[in-house]
């Protein structure tokens, strides 16, 4: 990532990701940290609220669908920080009975007024917070059109009936809890979210920031709700609420171009998972516009480079090289896949990982993409795209579910930056995830692949994944938010059970490694990090040091045809088994 200007301070408040605002005075909510008991049917996600709603649909027979369905809607209110029906998502469901994955794109959209150049000025790209805080940030919400299309296919409960916790929780009130209390009086700092109209009142009440603690109702986001619930998704996509969000959107200061047309017109979008195989098993996740495929090239360079690692260190270096070789690749290749073309099977083709787990960069060195192409063919291709300039920052979430069938949904949504766009409409705060695109057009005219498009679909890093094993039975599902570290932190996961011998939950807690350019994040806060940045450091790799690295993973291993759930201690994340 290129880090300059006021990006620099967002990135040192924020992290890469979401991260961790100091420590309120009040005691922080103790997450389930611990490894939850065999059950039948498990729901994980960010906030006890929202795990508790995913229990409740369970434990009325709901699919997994249902309940990630109803425990988002509640993740919307009481962690808006980070998701809502104002943003999008991607959702993965396992199929018990066909040990089959479907993969539903709910990724937010460019209006039809886009352009490749709306976030340039005088031929120099707009500051990231500027963009980040004005209405040409906002891509239309895809949140709601996706509940609808993966219920159309999965749900059980009527689709009213998952709306209910989140309305009986936005109408009696629920405490605020201090990871959102802990943000706000930064984000006064930084944002509009103190000064823009609705989230000004609802955040910032007679201009203080909410404490942890506080009752707090939404009733305007409970009657949407209810609209939704009873109307259907066309009550969010026709009407007053779109007009509501193109009125915040087009509102001073840098005004956006987004239309009721346009939000009128979106449809979340069914695609093919993309699946590979590791070792006896197999991987799968949301293909393009998300990065889930460079979680099987992850899987597979590691075990390239790790062939003869005997060590947890030579594991970690070989996962760090694993890293850098794949990320250097979705940065230049993937976008939009309805836009561009995305050479997704030839990235997975086992003779160019070969090739590619045989050159390493070394460390120091900015990694460099490959030519798939030329590995293949035996041909020499030339450049398509222009080397990438995205900058990604995150305000994401991912929730866990396996029903008592045991079909299985891992979901991750976002609305991109900490509170979004900070504009506000009808109860819910707008996503920024335009700014997920590559903002800057470079001098030469030649295109980044995630270049900004009328009507495009943002890249996005979120990998919603399961592993399988040889017979199609699931083994995991995982996922994790935090912006261009969530390939890393999710990958993590997978390697920690299923090569270094962890516990579910250990795997998570383990240190975060976020290898992606040149540069080395390692977590420090626990050990071993201090003694692997050390290590990394020794061997030539320019590491940053980090007191925190904000995962938000949520994960259920299955053993022995027995389920074990592990929430992130990182944020305020439950565990809850249904018998």
């Amino acid at each position: 990532m290129r880090i300059t200007g006021v990006l620099l301070a967002l990135v040192m408040l924020f992290g890469c990701a979401e991260s961790e605002p100091p420590a309120p005075e009040t005691s922080p909510i103790e997450p389930d940290a611990e490894m939850a008991a065999p059950s039948p049917a498990m729901s994980t996600t960010a906030n006890p609220h929202a795990t508790d709603a995913g229990a409740e649909m369970l434990a009325k027979g709901g699919h997994a669908v249902d309940a990630a369905i109803a425990a988002h809607l509640v993740l919307g209110l009481v962690e808006p920080q980070s998701s809502g029906i104002g943003g999008g998502g991607f959702l993965m469901v396992y199929d018990n009975e066909t040990n089959t994955v479907d993969f539903f794109d709910g990724r937010e959209q460019a209006p039809s007024g886009a352009t490749v150049d709306m976030f340039m000025r005088d031929g120099k790209v707009m500051g990231f917070v500027e963009a980040w805080q004005s209405g040409k940030s906002v891509g239309v919400p895809g949140a709601v059109a996706l509940y609808k299309l993966a219920h159309d296919e999965y749900g059980k409960l009527p689709w009213a009936t998952l709306f209910e916790p989140a309305i009986r929780l936005a109408t009696e009130g629920f405490e605020v809890s201090p990871r959102l209390a802990g943000f706000l009086p930064r984000m006064a700092e930084f944002t509009r979210l103190d000064e823009n109209p609705g989230a000004r009142e609802y955040f910032y009440p007679e201009g203080k920031p909410l404490e942890a603690g506080t009752l707090l109702k939404n009733p305007a986001y409970a009657n949407t709700l209810q609209r939704i619930a009873d109307e259907g998704i066309e009550a969010f996509y026709q009407g007053e609420i779109p007009q509501a969000i193109v009125a915040a959107v087009n509102a001073e200061p840098n005004p956006g171009s987004l239309t009721v047309e346009d939000i009128a017109g979106y449809r979340a979008i069914k695609r093919e998972a993309v699946c590979g195989p590791f070792r006896d098993m197999q991987i799968c996740s949301a293909s393009p516009p998300s990065s889930g495929a460079i979680q099987i090239m992850m899987a597979n360079l590691y075990d390239r480079l790790a062939a003869d690692a005997e060590t947890l260190d030579e594991r970690i270096v070989a996962f760090v090289d694993a890293q850098r070789l794949a990320y250097a690749d979705r940065d230049y290749y993937f976008g939009d896949p309805d836009r561009i073309d995305i050479p997704v099977g030839d990235l997975l083709n086992p003779e160019y990982l070969e090739h590619r787990a045989r050159n390493p960069i070394p460390p120091g060195e900015l990694p460099t993409h490959g030519y798939p192409r030329n590995v293949l063919d035996g041909k020499e291709v030339a450049d398509v795209w222009a080397p990438d300039t995205t900058e990604e920052a995150a305000g994401t979430t991912h929730l866990s579910f396996v029903d008592s069938a045991g079909n299985a949904v891992s979901f991750t949504a976002t609305i991109e930056s900490a509170f979004g766009s900070s504009r506000w409409a009808k109860g819910f705060l707008l996503n920024n995830e335009l700014t997920d695109f590559a903002r800057e057009v470079p001098a030469s005219g030649k295109l980044p692949a995630n270049a900004v498009a009328a009507g495009a679909r943002p890249r996005s890093s979120m990998s919603p994944s399961f592993v399988l094993d040889g017979a199609g039975e699931l083994k995991m599902v995982t996922g994790s938010p935090g912006g261009n570290s969530i390939p890393a932190y999710t990958q993590k996961t997978i390697l920690g059970v299923f090569d270094w011998g962890m516990s579910v939950q250990d795997a998570v807690n383990f240190p975060n490694i976020i290898a992606r350019g040149k540069r080395v994040r390692v977590e420090i806060t626990e050990p071993p990090g201090p003694a692997l940045a050390e290590t990394l450091t020794s061997l030539g790799y320019d590491v940053q040091e980090r007191e925190g690295e904000n995962s938000g993973l949520h994960v259920i291993v299955v053993e022995d045809g027995e389920l074990v759930g592990a929430a992130d201690k990182r944020r305020e994340g439950t565990v809850r088994t249904i018998p």
